[in-house]
């Protein structure tokens, strides 16, 4: 199985349980790793028969300044569904950071990997 992924894909939006959360725009910084087998792909030199990162990310970013969740938990489950059901994809792995979250720290975040 081959790896399709997209690395630090910036997405400003309204996310948090705090009230001073919902009042301003946050920075969450995504790596996104998707499982497929490109070689059908690669061998007709077709996008169409590809992953294409571009589209992926544009569904990622419109999903996440639309949503209005407060948990990165909630937000990051409903982008590996959305990806695995509109891409050719076997696995995704979805590791968001959010750097503003916790001030002593660089960033937090989390990781799911979730499977067709």
């Amino acid at each position: 199985m081959d790896t399709v992924y997209i690395s630090q894909l910036h997405v400003e939006t309204i996310i948090g349980v705090y009230d001073f959360e919902k009042e301003s725009k946050q920075s969450l910084f995504f790596d996104i790793e998707m499982k497929t087998d490109i070689s059908a792909a690669a061998r007709q030199d077709d996008i169409t028969l590809a992953v294409d990162y571009a589209k992926v990310s544009e569904r990622v970013i419109a999903h996440t300044e639309a949503s209005r969740v407060e948990l990165l938990e909630t937000l990051v489950e409903q982008l590996a569904a959305l990806i695995l059901q509109e891409f050719a994809i076997e696995a995704v792995t979805i590791r968001v950071s959010k750097p503003a979250a916790v001030p002593q720290a660089q960033t937090v975040g989390l990781e799911i990997t979730r499977n067709r």
